[in-house]
């Protein structure tokens, strides 16, 4: 399985645009090869529209900034590099190729501004996970991944196989026994029962976003390797 970790700078990019980008997006999105896409800092009235456009099923989940949404969204189309994060946010994970067969969230923290994770599981029983973790303070960074791990853990099983990405703002991510399987800068893809296959991908994202797009290939690892694990 393919997973892709992007953070989507609230539909920005560097240097500034000066105009809605979210074609540009999702056209970047459809040309590359994935089969999960974990989605953060997504405009909330993007999700189903990336979807579309890539041939992905889409789930989201509300961050921060959302009062008055539908006055904030006439504002971000119209002057995005103004308005910046203020034009609200959400995760999104988006799925091609499987039918998605359950959509869960959890709500991280609510200050000092709103995180959450959300997962699906997929049909064939894979459950993945996408975080935005809270910025600018390792203490809060951490817990968010472990709240998202334990949370992960109650609904997946103990013993399952999971997989947990996306912007975790800190270089040294550690969510209970996921092993790290590699990222770039703060966005990374960690698991419990799957390994990397082969080396990160960095796609060229042009002037898209601050952050750089991740993809890799996990495959399960064979039941002796991951046998005897608590």
């Amino acid at each position: 399985m393919r997973v892709l970790t992007w953070n989507l700078f609230h539909g920005r990019a560097l240097p500034n645009a000066g105009r809605d980008l979210q074609d540009d997006f999702a056209a970047a999105l459809a040309g590359w090869a994935w089969d999960v896409a974990l989605l953060q800092e997504v405009p909330p009235w993007w999700p189903a529209a990336l979807g579309r456009a890539t041939g992905a099923s889409a789930r989201s989940a509300l961050t921060s900034r959302n009062a008055l949404l539908p006055l904030r969204r006439v504002a971000a189309r119209l002057a995005p590099d103004v308005i910046k994060s203020n034009g609200g946010g959400c995760n999104a994970i988006l799925v091609r190729g499987q039918a998605v067969a359950e959509h869960r969230v959890v709500v991280l923290r609510r200050r000092p501004e709103r995180r959450v994770a959300h997962a699906v599981k997929l049909a064939d029983g894979t459950w993945v996970a996408n975080l935005h973790a809270q910025v600018h303070s390792e203490a809060h960074c951490q817990a968010d991944l472990a709240t998202a791990g334990a949370t992960l853990d109650e609904w997946a099983g103990r013993r399952t196989p999971v997989i947990l990405g996306g912007d975790t703002n800190t270089r040294r991510p550690h969510c209970m026994d996921l092993v790290n399987l590699g990222g770039h800068d703060v966005d990374f893809v960690l698991a419990r029962g799957w390994e990397r296959n082969g080396p990160l991908n960095v796609p060229d994202r042009g002037i898209l976003s601050d952050h750089a797009p991740v993809v890799m290939t996990v495959t399960r690892r064979e039941r002796s390797k991951t046998a005897g694990r608590p």
